[in-house]
């Protein structure tokens, strides 16, 4: 299996598994969201940077779904 059908693989897969997320609070699906655009948003910067791809999945994992925490605090009004 090349690289390029590998990383097809694990996207086809990720997109499934968030796909039967269903009744989820708004505070997981925010997470969760936030999780997955930032874990895409490592993945791409560190493919075109030739930088290291799981660790950039990993902390843009990381990062995006603390992002998606904040924001849901934020729109409850828990947050300035």
């Amino acid at each position: 299996m090349t690289k390029t059908n590998k990383h097809l693989a694990i996207i086809l897969t990720a997109t499934l598994f968030l796909g039967a997320c269903s009744g989820l609070s708004n505070t997981q699906q925010r997470v969760l969201s936030g999780g997955a655009i930032g874990t895409g948003v490592g993945v791409v910067g560190t493919a075109v940077t030739g930088g290291c791809v799981t660790c950039g999945a990993v902390i843009g994992g990381a990062v995006g779904a603390g992002a998606g925490y904040l924001v849901d605090q934020h729109e409850k009004g828990k947050l300035p």
